[in-house]
Order: structure tokens, then sequence, then C-alpha cells
């Protein structure tokens, strides 16, 4: 079947489509902005994409984080000084894996754990090796992958995290977070990161390069459908829980109030 024969599919509900499942999904190439932008929408986050002219842009409920996708820069994550949390900043290029953008972007949707963030311990669960030299380093096993923390100068105003990849052909993508960037949402990207389940690309959008491993699979649109109407049922019911939680909080408020009045 020719590739042209492959594609027909795409206007007709019930044929099969070509699909690829890729690994590791750190060399996977950029895919679909949609698996992060839909989520965010999902959440309650504000888009902003036609206001501020970028090709993809939300604020948060809250108006004190901002992610956006412009090219040729790729995504900016911006979060806004809060309380004891200074403004902190996440660049990643454009090829940067969007499962891999998710693990940071969901992240910021869902309440913080209770545990101590540890950005490392995700990376040594999956048998990646732990340098420490100048600054903290850790690598994959097929050493394709790399998280460092950097210590930039005396004063520790330019230190910051960098995470990147690279093939057969050089550098694929990369992401620099700054230091005042809250650890449970470094920690997030490098669960991505490092996790070993294969993401899908469709016909066409596959790396060229011999450091992947893939696996053709046939899908039917409405199978493609239902998997991202799953995710974005799981957002929007976590955003109701949360709005929820919140309503009942302000109500109780507001009750105590009154009887202490009386």
């Amino acid at each position: 079947m020719s590739k042209r024969q492959q594609w027909t599919g795409w206007g007709q509900a019930q044929q099969a489509q070509q699909h690829y499942l890729v690994e590791p999904r750190y060399l996977a190439g950029g895919g679909d902005l949609r698996h992060v932008g839909e989520f965010l929408r999902a959440s309650g986050w504000k888009d902003i994409a036609r206001s501020s002219g970028t090709m993809l842009a939300f604020d948060s409920p809250d108006q004190m984080v901002r992610v956006a996708y412009q090219p040729p820069g790729g995504w900016q994550v911006h979060g806004a000084a809060h309380g004891h949390q200074p403004a902190w900043q996440v660049t990643l290029t454009p090829q940067t894996p969007v499962e891999i953008v998710a693990g940071l972007t969901d992240a910021l949707t869902k309440p913080r754990s209770a545990h101590a963030p540890n950005v490392w311990a995700p990376l040594t669960e999956k048998s990646w090796s732990m340098q420490q030299d100048d600054y903290f380093v850790a690598q994959s096993p097929d050493r394709h992958a790399v998280v460092q923390y950097v210590q930039a100068g005396g004063d520790g105003s330019q230190n910051h995290w960098w995470v990147g990849a690279r093939n057969e052909h050089g550098p694929v993508w990369n992401a620099q977070a700054t230091a005042s960037t809250p650890l449970h949402l470094v920690q997030s990207l490098t669960t991505a990161l490092a996790d070993p389940e294969p993401v899908m690309r469709p016909l066409g959008h596959v790396p060229l390069s011999n450091r992947i491993r893939v696996t053709s699979v046939s899908v039917m649109p409405h199978q493609l459908g239902a998997w991202q109407q799953a995710r974005i049922s799981a957002a929007r019911a976590a955003a109701w829980s949360r709005n929820w939680v919140s309503s009942r909080a302000r109500t109780g408020s507001k009750a105590s109030g009154y009887a202490r009045t009386r």
C-alpha cells in the first residue's frame, strides 16, 4: 500500500490509519500540540492564543502561570512570583516530545504532593547513571538523554536545570529551567522523560534515526478519539472536583462567619 493510499483514511471515519509506537520517547519527535493544549483547556485554563499572538497560549485560572508555544522558539512556561516563591521559567525547544512537555504542564493543574520532591528519583529508578563533577548529571542507559543541574557563577544566580536528547545526527531538543522552578514540576518533567512507555506518532512524523525502535500499528479513528477523550475527561473531572472542594470551603467559611456574628 502506498503512502497516499494509507493516508486516505483521514476523512473516512471507519478506515484504519497507520501509526507507529516509538521508543525511547525522548527521541520520538515533537508530536501534536493539542496533547498539551486540550488538557489545559479541559482543566479550566484560559485560551489566550489569539490575544497574545502566539500559536498556543494558556493562562492558569489564578493567572500566575502561562504556557505558550510559538515557533521557531518552542515552548515557554512562566510562573509569576508569589509569596515565598520567586518567579520562574522553563523553555523547551520545538522538537521536545509533547508527552514530556505534558509531564510538566499537567502537573501545573494538579495539587502539589505532600512528599518532598526528588528530581533524580524517577531517573535512578529507571537505571539512569548518576555522576557528580562540577555539576550533577544523570544519563539514560542508552546515553542519548541527559539531565543536569548546572551551577554557574558564585552567587548561584545563573544556576539552572538542563535536559536534552540527541541521536546519531546530533542534538534533537533541550529544555532549560531556572533554579527557582518548583522542584515538584522538574520532577514531573523527569518522570515523563524516563517513562519507558512508547509514544504514538502518525505516518510521516517518525524521525529518521536508527536509535529508535518502531512498531507499526493500524488504528481506527474512533480509537484515537476515545484515547484523546479519556485524557480530556480526566482533566475535566479533576477540575470539577477542585472547583467543588473550593466552593464548599468558601461556603463553609461564610457559614462560620455568620455563626460567629450571631
